[in-house]
């Protein structure tokens, strides 16, 4: 259960008896970003804002799981009366649920003692990732389809239940118009939409039977599968006749299509549509779609009107996780204040940008998206005049640029534990349209070369002259 404390990482809780052994639970400052776009994309979605800050509110250690420590012998009774009273009780900074978010950007920033910053590192993750990948890989078939409808309905190849249902809800939020899953569509109010199986056409002795059939339930709402047998013999040829029928009550239909050569099949489709007069009816296309073959789809001008996706939009397909890690930013400096801190390797993409950050959004002249800036938290970005940027790790590259506009992202979302109005936050949560409606318009003040599926461009991440000087005097330490 994702309201369980023990849903961590079994060290976070080796190291946060060895902190509580040393008396040492003061604030400490993580972050949260990740390293890459996933599916080689230009941007990403962030999104599991919403879902994370219930659990955070709910994160506790029940008697059962206390007593499961205890029987591992590894924790003392003490730091388990500790646990027995744990709960979250820092402060939570986080972009909004649905921003165009880019590498090396903290996208949450959390302010706690130090034990608890610890315990909910593998929650906090866990949620944020996946919805990330999913919405991100929504987003990308949203605008691969020429912003189009796309249905999702992958819950049967989803990791599980839980999978399943922050995929349904993580893909409306990045484009989909709709899900099968009939419980994400109560919990969520998510359009809930769906067509037929199979099997409903073989358990009829004709196609034509099961189509008029399933017309007679729902004539507002028929779209019949024609693959069953033979497509373009039988398949069309039945649902014309049924359609013929809807069309005396005064009925619209739709067909889908779920195997074969799919930009052959709809456009001999269309044309049987058009030729019998049904040049509203619909087509809907699924089987193992992914964005690319959408995109091709679509500039070979299919004549699709609905994308039913699954696979490989609930699971990623063909990328498995998103790259988010959870890093120290500033740590205790012994005398109640925070220093920063950062992690160094040798490889320069996983060294972190220290000290306590906030994001700020830059903004050209026609409102389209610039660039992003890592600023320290007590810093200022205006349009006032021209200020030089630089890039996080390599020295001689920087612009100069003077904003149209300035936007700091990060917005305090949790307050001493309590998500609340007084924190920045909504009088109440943000609905999913909302949400979705945040990513089509970042999406669109995205300029179209970050958004393209091949090849896109490199969106710049840079930082101030004064968190740079910061990060390169660690570095001097350590060059020594």
């Amino acid at each position: 259960m994702a309201d369980s404390a023990l849903f961590t990482d079994f060290y976070e809780l080796t190291m946060a008896q060895g902190y509580w052994k040393r008396g040492s639970n003061d604030t400490a400052v993580f972050d949260m970003f990740f390293r890459r776009n996933p599916f080689g994309s230009g941007y990403s979605v962030f999104a599991g804002l919403a879902p994370l800050l219930e659990a955070l509110e709910n994160f506790r250690f029940s008697p059962e799981d206390l007593r499961w420590l205890s029987g591992l012998g590894v924790f003392e009774k003490g730091f388990l009366d500790f646990l027995a009273d744990f709960r979250f009780t820092g402060d939570l900074y986080a972009m909004d649920e649905g921003t165009i978010v880019f590498p090396n950007e903290p996208l949450i920033r959390v302010h706690a003692p130090v034990i608890e910053a610890i315990i909910i590192e593998g929650m906090l993750l866990n949620i944020v990732n996946f919805q990330s990948l999913i919405a991100t890989k929504s987003a990308r078939v949203w605008l691969a389809s020429n912003r189009g409808k796309v249905l999702e309905f992958g819950l049967r190849r989803a990791q599980g239940r839980d999978g399943a249902m922050s995929a349904s809800r993580a893909a409306y939020i990045g484009g989909a118009s709709g899900t099968s899953n009939a419980l994400a569509g109560m919990r969520y109010g998510i359009p809930v939409m769906g067509t037929m199986a199979h099997s409903w056409i073989m358990g009829f002795p004709s196609e034509e039977a099961a189509f008029d059939a399933y017309a007679e339930l729902y004539p507002d709402r028929s779209v019949f599968l024609i693959d069953t047998y033979d497509t373009l013999q039988s398949g069309i040829r039945s649902a014309i006749a049924s359609g013929r029928r809807l069309a005396k009550k005064g009925k619209g239909f739709g067909v889908r299509l779920d195997s074969g050569d799919i930009q052959y099949l709809s456009t001999r489709v269309r044309e049987e549509l058009d030729r019998a007069g049904f040049t509203d009816a619909t087509i809907t296309v699924s089987n193992e779609l992914t964005e690319e073959i959408i995109e091709s789809l679509v500039l070979n001008r299919a004549p699709i009107d609905w994308w039913g996706v699954g696979t490989h939009l609930v699971t990623g397909g063909n990328e498995a996780s998103f790259t988010g890690v959870y890093k120290l930013a500033a740590r205790p400096d012994g005398k109640g204040g925070l220093e920063p801190a950062m992690k160094l390797s040798d490889n320069p993409d996983k060294t972190t940008n220290p000290g306590v950050k906030q994001v700020w959004r830059l903004y050209q002249d026609d409102g389209s998206f610039k660039a992003d800036v890592l600023s320290l938290e007590d810093e200022t970005i205006g349009t006032d005049s021209e200020r030089r940027f630089y890039h996080p790790s390599v020295d001689h590259m920087s612009f100069s640029f003077r904003p149209g506009r300035a936007e700091p992202l990060l917005k305090k979302r949790v307050q001493e534990g309590c998500v609340c109005p007084g924190c920045a936050a909504r009088d109440t949560p943000e609905n999913l349209a909302e949400i979705r409606t945040r990513v089509r318009e970042g999406l669109e003040r995205l300029d179209k070369t970050y958004r393209r599926l091949l090849n896109p461009h490199l969106y710049k991440v840079a930082l101030t002259a004064d968190l740079r000087k910061i990060k390169r005097d660690f570095l001097k330490i350590y060059e020594k």
